[in-house]
């Protein structure tokens, strides 16, 4: 699935917290669901239904963490430029109070025009725009008023780019919000569909729903095509079994997009947070190189992705309920093959 947040130095996902409430959520829903429902839909019916149902899951999560990755970024220049405008004001500050000492020095000495009080105006501007005043205070004084100005004018600038900034990040808050109400849904529907067949269809179906799609085992083996490669594709390997939980990069849960950047993050690359972003970032390769440790897009909007792994198969997080696994390359329609 496409692509919450940066990974978290610490290496623990962010996103467990609020996928274990969405679940909580879900199951909530679940829960709630009438015993005298209306006449079940025949059975394949419903398992295409539920296969619909997760794909739209998966993109309203690539949109969720695309979101989420753009409020995460805005916070972090956010936080740059309080830093910068706090810093930027103390300077300020300082050179106020230098010149307010210098033009006090000489008004008492009687060396200077008690005009040059207004060096200690909060708008320099009005002082140097009376040309007449100029003559009176030395070359030195006029250029730090000026510096002065141009400190005054750059910290203007930079709060009013603040605070759009802020507002941006207001707007992806509920962008995010939204985005999440959108996957609870879906997968609580899913889920209940899920839950109206019969046990073994259901196990089934949550073994590999994919696997009777076009099986193409007969493809491409061979090494990873480079160490990093081969180092993510062993992280890859060691989250086999993991739950799949939206929104989360890893390392106790994973969603689509979440278990492949986790895992070149272990190589020491870094990949964007979102499974169309991953698709873009290496060499395209035909289905035939495949080699292992290539990320494998799907769909025409690569909404999904997951790494491939040697003898026509892929190891990737498929859906909420399905743990990280392994499944043929031809489970749905690939959109590109991406050597890192």
């Amino acid at each position: 699935m496409g692509s919450h947040r940066r990974l978290a130095p610490s290496g623990f996902d962010r996103g467990s917290a609020a996928a274990v409430g969405l679940l909580s959520v879900a199951a909530a829903v679940l829960g709630a669901v009438p015993a005298t429902a209306a006449p079940a839909a025949p059975r394949d019916d419903r398992r295409a239904e539920v296969d619909r149902l997760h794909t739209e899951a998966e993109q309203a999560t690539e949109a969720y963490n695309k979101a989420d990755a753009r409020t995460d970024a805005l916070r972090k220049e956010i936080g740059t430029a309080q830093d910068s405008i706090a810093r930027q004001q103390e300077r300020i500050n300082t050179m106020r109070d230098a010149l307010g000492s210098l033009a006090g020095a000489q008004y008492r000495s009687g060396g200077i025009d008690p005009s040059l009080a207004l060096l200690l105006s909060a708008d320099p501007d009005e002082y140097l725009d009376r040309a007449s005043v100029l003559d009176r205070i030395s070359t030195r004084q006029a250029g730090e008023l000026r510096e002065l100005r141009q400190a005054m004018r750059d910290l203007a600038q930079d709060r009013a780019e603040a605070a759009g900034k802020l507002a941006e990040l207001e707007k992806g808050r509920k962008a995010v919000a939204a985005h999440k109400k959108t996957v609870e849904r879906k997968l609580a529907k899913a889920r209940a569909l899920l839950n109206s067949l019969p046990d073994d269809e259901r196990a089934g179906y949550e073994r590999g729903s994919r696997s009777g799609r076009e099986d193409l085992t007969a493809l491409a083996g061979g090494g990873p095509a480079s160490g990093r490669a081969g180092a993510a594709f062993a992280a890859a390997r060691s989250a086999l079994g993991k739950p799949y939980v939206w929104g989360a990069n890893g390392p106790s849960g994973f969603d689509c997009s979440g278990l492949t950047q986790w895992a070149y993050a272990q190589a020491g690359v870094g990949l964007p947070r979102t499974s169309q972003a991953q698709s873009g970032t290496g060499r395209r390769v035909s289905l035939s190189e495949a080699r292992p440790g290539d990320l494998v897009a799907y769909r025409d909007d690569a909404s999904h992705i997951g790494m491939y792994a040697g003898n026509g198969q892929v190891i990737h997080a498929p859906y909420p309920g399905a743990p990280v696994r392994y499944d043929p390359v031809g489970m749905m329609p690939v959109s590109s093959i991406t050597r890192v």
